[in-house]
This record gives structure tokens, sequence and C-alpha cells, in this order.
């Protein structure tokens, strides 16, 4: 039976979506945010802490008691996060958070991992067969935070899931990442301007990848598991039909922005333990994510939104 859960990263596109699927649930949910107003959710208990406090955080950790663990924070910021020094400040953080949890009686945790871990030559990612061998330094540290983490947890008994989250787009996404850029230009009537466009990626909605992390936590599930569709899409095909719903493909110009020299060809999540072991399955295709995806940024974009 669902209890108590602690969730970081709670105001991030994700979190905010996990949380009022875990109150559906039953839960007892508890979030943990730096930020002194954050949103009001049904359900829901605020708790103000600094993840970079370890006292802090031991003390919120030791306060709650709590059984289970959905970490979500880290530094996702496009074009920086990579390579950024931030991410060896977020790996220490994270093991200590996993240490302040178990001490505290937890017993389960699932902490979202990501595709930037595998080696993309491979293209199609097996969580059980694909090689890790990051490019970044955002995929190695948290690389190594799974190797720390599933060792740490064979040696104190603790009940550990690595969700791998690949590529999603929906409500509250970093306005600077390709599908909402695509939007807000065209909401405004600007040119959107785009790669080539050939890159076939795995895109998610928002609203699944949360129903697949809770869903996750919420099971026995050990270990690396890919939260993906599992389809393959070119990046052209996702912005023209993203643009074919604001009568926009006219204002999208591809090869506009050069793309990188290194920038994979295809990048593919297996979604087998998903599907297979979970019996998950996406509620939202891709028309129904992308209307939904417009119609938040259109109310967003206030009076810029309605004037197209």
């Amino acid at each position: 039976m669902p209890s108590r859960v602690v969730v970081t990263g709670a105001t991030g596109c994700i979190g905010r979506h996990c949380l009022p699927l875990l109150v559906q649930r039953g839960w007892d949910v508890h979030a943990i945010s730096s930020n002194a107003d954050p949103p009001v959710v049904s359900g829901v208990t605020w708790h103000e802490a600094d993840l970079f406090d370890v006292h802090r955080v031991a003390a919120v950790m030791s306060q709650l008691r709590a059984s289970h663990l959905l970490h979500l924070a880290w530094y996702v910021v496009p074009g920086k996060s990579g390579s950024s020094l931030e991410n060896i400040r977020w790996l220490q953080a994270s093991l200590d958070l996993m240490q302040q949890f178990r001490e505290a009686g937890g017993h389960r945790l699932a902490v979202a991992g990501s595709s930037f871990e595998y080696d993309w030559r491979y293209g199609y990612c097996s969580d059980s067969l694909t090689p890790t061998n990051p490019e970044t330094l955002y995929g190695a540290a948290k690389n190594a935070l799974r190797a720390m983490l599933e060792r740490y947890a064979a040696q104190t008994g603790l009940s550990q899931a690595w969700p791998r989250i690949f590529f999603l787009y929906g409500p509250h996404e970093h306005p600077d990442r390709l599908v909402p850029a695509i939007v807000r230009a065209l909401l405004r009537g600007e040119i959107a301007r785009c790669s080539h466009g050939n890159q076939i990626r795995d895109y998610l909605y928002v609203e699944d990848v949360a129903d697949a992390l809770v869903t996750i936590l919420e099971s026995d599930l050990q270990g690396a598991i890919n939260i993906g569709s599992g389809r393959p899409i070119t990046l052209r095909e996702l912005a023209t039909r993203a643009a074919d719903r604001l009568k926009g493909s006219d204002r999208v110009h591809f090869g506009a922005i050069p793309s990188r020299s290194n920038d994979a060809p295809l990048v593919v999540a297996d979604v087998g333990r998903l599907t297979s072991e979970l019996g998950w399955k996406p509620t939202f295709d891709l028309d129904r994510g992308l209307d939904s995806t417009i119609d938040w940024w259109r109310q967003h974009l206030g009076k810029e939104g309605r004037s197209t």
C-alpha cells in the first residue's frame, strides 16, 4: 500500500506532473524545494531546503522518515548542463541524499537517469545490453551516480530503480528546447529556425514520463529501465507536425541552425522492460501531446498567443 514519499525536483517540468499522480494514488506526498514560494498542489506538503545543505536535508529526512524517494532534481539547462561543473556538485548532493534517506528508514528509491549515459553510436539503446559511454560531463555524472547507487543498494539492502529518461516535450519544458522553441516562435508570428532535422530521436509526452516514473517507483523493479516511446521520429517530422497545427509550416526554416558535428543520427529507447515487466504503456499519442503542449503555451504566452 502507498505510504510516505519524498520528491525532489518537484517544481521542474517532470516533477510537477508526478505530484498529482502520487496524490491520486494515495501517497502521503512531501516535496523538497529551495523555492520559498512553491506552487500550491492539493495534497502535497512542501519543505524548503537546498539539496547542497547536507545538514538541512538530513534534518528533513529524519523528520519525515519516508519509505520512498523520487529524486528528480538536477542542473538541466539547454546548451549549458552538458559540460557544466554543476554536475559534480549534483553528483555529490545526490550521494548524500540517498544515504540520508536510507539512514532515516527509507527502503525504496527511484533516481532519474538519462539517455545521455549511453554510447549513442549504438543508436538503439537497450537498458540491459547497450554500453554506457557518455560523451558529456552530465552523462558521466549521471552514470557515476547510477554505479554508486547500485553498489550502495546491494550492500545496504536498499531497493533501487534507475529510470533512464530519453526525450520529452510538454508543458513547463524549458522554452529553448525544440518543441517549445518552435511553438513559441509560431505563436508570435516569427520564423522558427531549426537544424536540418534528419536526426532520429525518441520523444514521449511529459505526463506519460511522469506516469512511468511513478509506476516504476511503486514497483519492485531494480536497476536501469528506459523511459521512452520506443518509436523513432525525425526532428523534422516532429517540428512539422507541431507547425501544421499552427498553420505555420512555411515559417519553419530547416538548416537555418547548424547541427553539431558529433550529433548522433539515431537515439531510440528499447522499452521492453517498461512494457513487458511493468505492463506500462503511454496514454498520449503524438498528436494529442502536441495539442496539449500548444494549448499550454498559447495560454502561457497570453496576448501573444491569442493574437495568432
